[in-house]
Order: structure tokens, then sequence, then C-alpha cells
């Protein structure tokens, strides 16, 4: 069956040669969530002409007085207001934090979710910011702990925390959970460890995974422990303070989380 609605995606011109084609293809900005109108709003230049020749002084006032009024109509609305507040803080965030392009799209998806199911209300947008971007860290495992996003937002660790909790709470998101494995590293660069030391703390954290040990644990304290403990096998000397420092913990998470780990291999 035929029918009369078909809309062909292509280009409307054609070209027989590839010089031809690579002359006449063009491509704009494409659409993504981290722009608060998705990239999808024209902006005209107030100065010059399709041909690129400079305009009267009377047109280019004219014009520039058009185009102050179609800025303030695309933020004409509070929802609009709001996603562009929003997304220049994801943008901050994501810059400061040097975040990958996929983890400020899911976090800009998971604050639109949460602005859409009318969270917000009466709620800071930067703490929503800074919880989605968490969110979007964890569900991508991008290493990223809460307490460094916390010291990057305007917002203290407290309110981001709670903000977490709630989104997690109210859009049902299914959070994976953390392999300390994959926090090693970072924490070996931070203590200038050798790579035969990191080798060895990965080594003992996948024979205690297979002996059912991590499970219910802190990925960062196991991650912690198993570095001191590589660090105690391979004679690199550092203290306690110092790799709990590293790994964003506590002395006492790590000394418990290193009994637990001995006490696996004790036989």
């Amino acid at each position: 069956m035929v029918q009369s609605s078909i809309v062909d995606p292509g280009p409307e011109w054609r070209a027989f040669t590839n010089a031809e084609n690579q002359s006449r293809s063009r491509a704009g900005l494409a659409s993504s969530l981290a722009l608060y109108d998705k990239g999808l709003s024209t902006v005209f230049r107030p100065d010059k002409d399709h041909n690129g020749n400079r305009l009267d002084d009377e047109t280019r006032i004219r014009m520039t007085r058009l185009r102050r009024f179609d800025n303030r109509a695309k933020l004409d609305t509070t929802q609009q207001r709001n996603l562009n507040q929003a997304m220049g803080e994801l943008d901050r965030l994501s810059t400061q934090l040097h975040l990958p392009g996929n983890v400020r799209e899911r976090a800009a998806l998971i604050y639109r979710r949460a602005f859409k199911k009318d969270l917000l209300r009466g709620r800071s947008i930067d703490a929503f910011v800074a919880a989605s971007v968490h969110a979007a860290c964890r569900q991508l495992k991008v290493p990223r702990p809460l307490k460094e996003l916390s010291a990057a937002s305007t917002r203290n660790h407290a309110e981001v925390a709670r903000t977490y909790r709630l989104m997690i709470k109210e859009l049902g998101l299914r959070m994976p959970v953390d392999d300390p494995i994959k926090f090693v590293p970072s924490i070996a660069s931070k203590l200038n460890l050798d790579t035969r030391t990191e080798r060895y703390a990965i080594d003992l954290l996948v024979a205690a995974g297979e002996r059912q040990g991590l499970t219910g644990k802190d990925p960062r304290g196991l991650a912690a422990a198993a570095l001191y403990k590589a660090c105690m096998v391979t004679q690199e000397k550092r203290i306690q303070k110092d790799v709990a420092l590293a790994a964003g913990t506590t002395e006492v998470t790590l000394r418990n989380r290193l009994k637990g780990i001995e006490s696996l291999f004790s036989d």
C-alpha cells in the first residue's frame, strides 16, 4: 500500500561527485537534552543579511531590537527559565568535574524527569542538578563520590544527599552496586603506589569476591583496605590515615574492612 504522506529525510539537493557532496553538505548542532531548548531554537544575526552583507544602521537597530524580543520570548515561561538555569549549572558542574558527554546527557534526562514530576516545587535547582549528576555517574559507572560533587556544587553536602535520596525514591531509579575494584586505580594514583601494589589489591578483591566477602560493604572502604593490605605485603609504607583520606573514607571503616578481608583468608 502506497502512502501519500511519505517524508524524505534526505537533503533537498543532488550531488554527482564527492566534491559536490562535501561542498553542499551542511550540519547544525545536534539535539541535546543538556540544552534548555534541546538545541532546536534558532538565532539570527542582527548585523548581516543572508548574503553576508552588512546591514544599514536603521535596519541593524531594528534587527537588534527584534533579536532582544526573540531572546526574551524564549524564556517567557517558568519551565523555560527553570531549565535554562538548571542546564547552565549542569554545564558548569560537568566542566569542573571533567565528566563525559554521556553522563551529562543522562543527568539532564534525570533532571527533566524530576521537573516533569513536579519534585522541584519549593526546592533548590542546584541541589537537584548535583543529585542528577550523581545519579548519572552511578548509573554509567563513572567514579565520582557524592562529597566531590557536593564540594563543586553551590549547595551543601547534606542537602544534595537528601535530594538524591528523594529522587531515588520518587523516580524509582535503580542504582547498580559499585565494584570496589574500579576505585583502586584512583586511590593508588593519589598515594603514588607502584603498579605491582595496585595489581595485588585488585587480585585480593577478586579473590574476596569469589568467597562472597564483599556483599553489603562500602566499596571505597573495601578498596582502601585492599590497598593498605597490598602495601603491607609489597613493603610500600603508607599509614592508615593517608589511605583513608585518599579513598574518602574513615580510618575506622578501613580497619573494619581490613579485618573482614583478613578473616576470609585466615585459613
